[in-house]
């Protein structure tokens, strides 16, 4: 073999990729705000254009003649063994958190191999059956189920689907006994919840103003908050709330167990403030009046907060709220004059962890709560505490805390709406599937409730450490690091280095708590170490840990993740031609901004469903709700903060740049595909490492969008994605 012969990162014989496919590079450079802007690949946005039909069918066969060197490879990242392999530990399938109405048990399920989901309901005698099941629907395994809500009663389901990974989400209402649709279709109901009302006759919900007479770029806007009488054409809703507020506000609709309380809360996009609005509509059986024309009292309105806010069955206002409390409180009021004046703060701030969720349990009079739950997550492990209802103050000793299963994460707190001592929520961590458990809010015993229905695979012995950086500011940021057992020393030190994975998202509150995941559990198994990076922007420190990697403070999410890849080099768990990034949508941002601004520190980048224009980002997608987030690049200020780490506009001619994946999906309507081929042509025309060894690649999938999918896509996504980082950082040689 002489040096002109390609190879893998291993060193193995790889067949020569063709050429880049060429793209045309416009001498396109506009000044904005005083800044001179160049977009040379601005044609590429246009995915109808010939021009841009071309490049990306080029990009498939480019593609296609990488995906080659796996045919028929061997080993436990095989392609025919990695699907199997994903397929098992994916096996034992899903269960969800119990939602109760009266003695019918509601939940979702997705059994062993099943594609999608379904939702289910248990009858008092134990009977189950299918109410939602989407390949019923769709035999070809593009739709997917968006949200589902049964009515107060539990005779009814609301239920959400979309097709082709739009998240346009179709509602339709359904008879629980016959299983029957009963109402619908009402159309543009994406992120819509859904508030029923005593009697299930009727309902709260949002929905987007018909597009007919509003401009083509605003037409994915204009939410309003409406009331729907099952039976009735939905375009003689009524109109409840919303007019005259921003057009990019997204609304929350709840209303009380009895039928007494309405609220409605707004946000405009992805701002991290919420403005909160209590009606009284005493709503009963069969009279939807008052909900049609509530009478509103503001509860927050125009601080720069948060708060979920209700109404609890013992009269009471709750008010979670991380106003003035960035890691979060909990307040009470009446809900007669329920305004910030009134609160008084139930349980404090804790300044070492964030309140997520809390729970009221009574030993059988509703009204007369006699403890109180609260689950806060502490460096992003979850626990449970139990306090006074009535002056917060926590229990003493053994009956202050609840024992959970393991260093994880829960969710849920699930009561039933009628009240009494049973909780449930579900466990995981890195390598426990998630399960659902049941809590006894009065003595604090917990049982496991509902194991997912699968087989469980047989897991590797992994270790999961938690480690600290330090970022360039001197902030520590902390990350988890899983590894096999075999390739630590006593003290959890590596033994050697290896080839790693650093996932990161950095972004809009996500918290990457310990999840289960086959991804990681499949890549430590074949030898890998897998990090999952806690960075600003995130949610795992509060709402200050949010905003100081948002807007003007983007870069310290950046900074954090370099200092984390750093830590993996100075203490010995990779090497820089073995450590990979791995991140989507924000995420993707994310390694986008790594392998421009650090293309030293990564051998590979897989880059999923990225946002990476930051110039023209709210022109497309979803984008001009996320202005809050990142920045308006309208105004001339924000503009210079989001050209300092743009990766798009980072690019250097003549840089060695890491090996590359973009996967995308022409059914996104969130991130447009754009932002990947622009980056990818510019990456390709740019890069000075040798194709063969560094390739940037396009992996192009329709029918999916952002989100949900079948579990067999998934699979095979997950299937190149790790075959991709595999082979460039030298864990297998295809």
């Amino acid at each position: 073999m002489d040096a002109s012969t390609p190879t893998t990162a291993a060193g193995a014989p790889a067949t020569a990729l063709p050429p880049y496919p060429d793209a045309e590079r416009l001498d396109l450079v506009e000044t904005l705000h005083g800044h001179r802007v160049a977009d040379p690949y601005r044609w590429l946005e246009d995915p109808e254009a010939p021009a841009t039909r071309a490049w990306s069918q080029a990009q498939d066969e480019l593609y296609a003649a990488y995906r080659t060197r796996w045919d028929g490879a061997e080993g436990p990242l095989g392609t025919s063994a990695l699907t199997a392999r994903l397929g098992a530990l994916l096996g034992a399938g899903f269960v969800g958190v119990p939602v109760w109405r009266g003695e019918r048990l509601f939940f979702s399920r997705r059994v062993g191999d099943q594609e999608h989901a379904v939702v289910l309901v248990r009858e008092a005698d134990g009977t189950e059956r299918v109410l939602v099941d989407p390949l019923r629907l769709d035999p070809a395994g593009t739709t997917t189920l968006d949200a589902w809500r049964p009515s107060l009663e539990g005779d009814r389901l609301a239920y959400q689907v979309s097709t082709g990974g739009t998240e346009e989400s179709v509602l339709r209402v359904l008879d629980v006994a016959t299983g029957a649709d009963v109402d619908g279709p009402v159309e543009r109901a994406r992120y819509s919840p859904v508030a029923w009302l005593p009697g299930g006759d009727a309902f709260l919900y949002v929905r987007r103003l018909a597009p007919e007479g509003l401009p083509e770029d605003e037409r994915q806007y204009h939410r309003r908050v409406w009331l729907h009488r099952l039976g009735a054409d939905p375009a003689t809703d009524v109109e409840v709330f919303g007019a005259g507020l921003a057009m990019t506000n997204y609304y929350g609709v709840t209303v009380s167990r009895d039928g007494r309380w309405l609220v409605v809360s707004a946000s405009a996009g992805t701002a991290p403030r919420t403005d909160v609005w209590l009606a009284r509509i005493d709503a009963t059986p069969g009279d939807e009046g008052s909900a049609a024309a509530p009478a509103f009292t503001p509860v927050l309105v125009g601080h720069d907060a948060q708060a979920g806010v209700w109404v609890g069955r013992d009269g009471r206002l709750y008010v979670h709220t991380d106003l003035d409390a960035p890691r979060g409180r909990l307040c009470v009021a009446d809900p007669a004059v329920p305004g910030v004046e009134h609160w008084t703060t139930l349980l404090p701030e804790d300044p070492g962890s964030v309140l997520e969720d809390v729970a009221l349990v009574d030993d059988g009079d509703p009204t007369a709560p006699v403890r109180l739950l609260a689950a806060r997550r502490r460096h992003a492990l979850s626990e449970v505490t139990v306090h006074d209802p009535a002056t917060g103050a926590p229990l003493p000793g053994a009956d202050g805390t609840v024992a959970l299963p393991g260093l994880g994460s829960i969710s849920g707190l699930a009561t039933r709406p009628e009240g009494g001592r049973d909780v449930w929520f579900s466990y995981t961590d890195h390598t426990t599937v998630s399960t659902v458990h049941h809590l006894d809010g009065l003595t604090g015993a917990t049982t496991v409730w509902a194991t997912p229905p699968g087989a469980l695979a047989d897991l590797p012995d992994v270790r999961v450490q938690q480690v600290t950086a330090t970022s360039a500011d001197g902030t520590a940021v902390r990350a988890f690091v899983v590894a096999r057992a075999d390739a630590l020393d006593a003290e959890g030190r590596p033994l050697a280095p290896a080839p790693t994975v650093l996932y990161g998202y950095g972004g809009f509150q996500v918290s990457l708590d310990p999840a289960y995941s086959a991804s990681t559990l499949a890549w430590v198994e074949a030898g890998g170490v897998w990090v999952v990076a806690n960075l600003r922007g995130g949610g795992e420190e509060g709402e200050g840990w949010h905003r100081d990697g948002m807007r003007a403070h983007k870069q310290h999410v950046f900074d954090d993740f370099h200092a984390v890849a750093q830590l993996l080099l100075d203490r010995g768990w990779t090497t820089g031609d073995r450590l990979a990034c791995w991140g989507g949508s924000n995420g993707g941002l994310l390694v986008g901004a790594a392998l421009t601004q650090r293309p030293d520190l990564f051998a590979a980048v897989v880059c999923s469903a990225p946002l990476l224009d930051m110039v023209r980002y709210q022109r497309f997608g979803l984008g001009v709700t996320w202005t809050e987030e990142y920045g308006d690049a309208d105004d001339a200020t924000e503009l210079g903060w989001l050209l300092g780490y743009s990766p798009y506009h980072r690019v250097v001619d003549g840089a060695a740049y890491p090996a590359t994946l973009f996967t995308v999906f022409e059914g996104d309507t969130r991130v447009d595909p754009l932002h990947a081929r622009k980056l990818a042509a510019a990456l390709q025309a740019a890069t000075s490492a040798p194709r063969d060894e560094r390739p940037v690649l396009v992996r192009r999938e329709v029918g999916v969008g952002h989100g949900a999918r079948a579990l067999s896509r998934t699979i095979g996504l997950t299937v190149e994605q790790l075959q991709f980082v595999a082979d460039r950082t030298g864990l297998v040689q295809p």
